[in-house]
């Protein structure tokens, strides 16, 4: 009885513990969803406010146009180096400081962003004019400040791909030359067949020759006694040579 109650005990305990694990990926997956909605919100918002933006710059006029000329260059500015630094990202993991930095300029891009919008509700247009300029620059030292880091970074990237497709090519042009070995392979034993087989015809015409001149037993023959060795041997070879003209009969 008592080991049946401990097995009861232990089946409970696992059904609760595979509750509480499906309970956390649930919150979990749930969380996952909404961050990712909520990403997807926020940029289709920030879509929405770009192209607003782009519209008062063509229907405005006066100080609503020049107000959302800067906030649009702001913001393009920050969005495109945001682009090419996450681009980056995986390739060169220095990058991470650089959007480190972004994200600062961020925050005093979402500032000033801020007080460009409340100036646009401004009904006093002095006071639009003597705000703007001061706006306008504070928007253009964090705009040259994210164009300096786009720039840089487009730079770094550039100079790797060249650097990569440096040592590519060197590779590349190796590995050709380990392909055409049989080249020089070929010629190598090509001559070294030639060679031999002239060293071999020399020898057996010197062999030839000096076969007729002898007894075969390594005595000397009568032409050596009667000194005809050597005009012999100089018609045996003139006889071996062919002839180039026509034949006489």
């Amino acid at each position: 009885m008592d080991v049946f109650g401990v097995m009861i005990g232990l089946v409970l305990l696992f059904g609760i513990a595979v509750l509480v694990l499906a309970v956390v990926g649930t919150v979990k997956a749930a969380k996952a969803v909404a961050a990712k909605v909520g990403k997807h919100e926020a940029n289709a918002r920030r879509a929405v406010e770009t192209a607003t933006l782009k519209a008062k710059t063509y229907t405005k006029v006066g100080p609503p146009a020049q107000i959302a000329t800067v906030r649009l260059k702001l913001r393009t500015s920050l969005d495109g180096t945001r682009q090419v630094l996450e681009s980056g990202l995986a390739q060169d993991g220095q990058l991470g400081e650089a959007l480190a930095l972004l994200a600062r300029l961020d925050a005093h891009a979402a500032e000033l962003d801020g007080e460009l919008r409340m100036l646009e509700r401004e009904p006093d247009t002095a006071r639009i004019a003597a705000k703007l300029p001061e706006l306008r620059e504070r928007a253009e030292r964090i705009t040259h400040s994210a164009e300096t880091m786009r720039w840089a970074a487009q730079d770094r990237m550039r100079r790797f791909a060249d650097d990569e497709l440096g040592r590519l090519s060197q590779e590349c042009e190796s590995e050709a030359g380990a392909l055409r070995h049989w080249d020089t392979a070929g010629a190598g034993s090509a001559g070294s067949s030639s060679g031999v087989g002239s060293s071999a015809g020399a020898g057996a015409g010197a062999g030839a020759a000096r076969a007729g001149l002898t007894d075969g037993k390594g005595r000397p023959s009568a032409e050596e006694l009667l000194g005809l060795a050597e005009p012999l041997a100089k018609l045996a070879q003139r006889l071996r040579k062919p002839s180039t003209g026509p034949s006489a009969g």
